[in-house]
């Protein structure tokens, strides 16, 4: 292997979360009417791993999909009892030590019990040739092969490396591709996405608005996160905080109104030492009579209308002294800087 595929093999392996089936479904239902005739794209899923596989290949009728791709990369967990989603061991020369693609076009009746679901696309991976078929390169997503995949997709939905978030969301925007994906709200300040969110290109999804979210993780992760468990089967899950799904696909949220029956006082909303804005430290609580830029919590984007307020910018595009804000001396959050849109002249 070149240095750089090991490279990508130890991000990969670091990054190996697999979403839970359940936080799948609550966001999916919010986009279930736009799937019909759709090629949904999954391209960091390993089908004998991956939920979100497992989601739309059973789903493929309900849905009315047209098509459904998953790609993993080379070096993906061969699957096990513990991890394979299906009751068999992959053909041999199917193997998930290999990068693979599926390809489904369709779910059929496979078992004859007059409906469809995982037992048929258990049967369709074992039986029917080119659905499962190995890939030429490694299987990264920013690799030639998955980029001409991606070319024919429609929608991305997947749950991408969290330490690639940036390139790949770069990626997805180069190819004008619609996507959901599931990230760390962390990622809303890097420069790249902030300025997404900012032009109004790309927001947070439905379903997940606060907490943490657990995910099952490979045999050999450390379980040294602040909350884990082993289940009666030994399979391990770690919890993550500030779990956030992105999309630019239109909801519901987004269109709502923030409502809030505070009015400005200069005690409860204090000015920063170094930049001309006030603090609202919560985004329930922003002043209704107040005209000017306000600094919010980086939360503020899980009620972020855009019909209702402007995002201004934050620490970094304002190019705020000393990188952050203070008060008193007191070195505050990350903040993100709005103004009130009636207000704006």
């Amino acid at each position: 292997m070149t240095q750089k595929h090991l490279n990508t093999a130890k991000i990969n392996k670091a990054d190996e979360f697999y979403t839970q089936m359940t936080d799948i479904d609550k966001e999916m239902k919010y986009y279930k009417a736009l799937f019909k005739n759709q090629i949904i794209f999954c391209n960091c899923d390993d089908p004998y791993e991956s939920n979100f596989f497992k989601f739309f290949a059973m789903s493929f009728n309900h849905l009315g999909l047209k098509k459904l791709i998953a790609t993993c990369y080379d070096g993906s967990p061969i699957a096990s009892t513990q991890l394979t989603l299906f009751d068999y061991e992959p053909p041999e020369n199917k193997t998930t030590k290999n990068a693979h693609k599926i390809v489904m076009e369709e779910l059929t009746d496979e078992n004859h019990d007059g409906a469809t679901g995982l037992a048929d696309v258990e049967l369709i991976l074992r039986n029917k040739k080119n659905v499962l078929t190995r890939l030429k390169g490694n299987g990264d997503f920013r690799s030639q092969e998955c980029i001409e995949l991606l070319k024919e997709t429609d929608i991305v939905i997947t749950n991408p490396p969290f330490s690639l978030l940036r390139e790949y969301i770069a990626q997805l925007i180069e190819y004008d591709k619609r996507f959901i994906i599931i990230g760390n709200i962390n990622a809303v300040s890097y420069k790249e996405i902030f300025k997404l969110i900012k032009e109004n290109k790309l927001w947070l999804g439905e379903s997940i608005t606060s907490g943490d979210r657990e995910f099952k993780v490979p045999d050999y992760y450390p379980l040294d996160a602040a909350t884990t468990r082993i289940d009666e089967n030994g399979n391990k899950y770690i919890r993550v905080k500030g779990v956030r799904w992105f999309t630019n696909i239109d909801v519901p949220r987004r269109h709502e109104k923030l409502y809030s029956y505070k009015k400005y006082t200069p005690e409860e909303f204090p000015q920063y030492d170094n930049f001309n804005a006030i603090e609202v430290s919560k985004v329930v609580d922003i002043p209704i009579d107040w005209d000017g830029i306000m600094g919010v919590p980086i939360s503020f984007l899980d009620k972020y209308n855009p019909e209702q307020f402007k995002i201004v910018g934050n620490e970094e595009t304002l190019n705020i002294p000393k990188g952050r804000c203070y008060i008193n001396g007191k070195r505050l959050y990350a903040r993100i800087f709005i103004k009130r849109l009636g207000d704006i002249k």
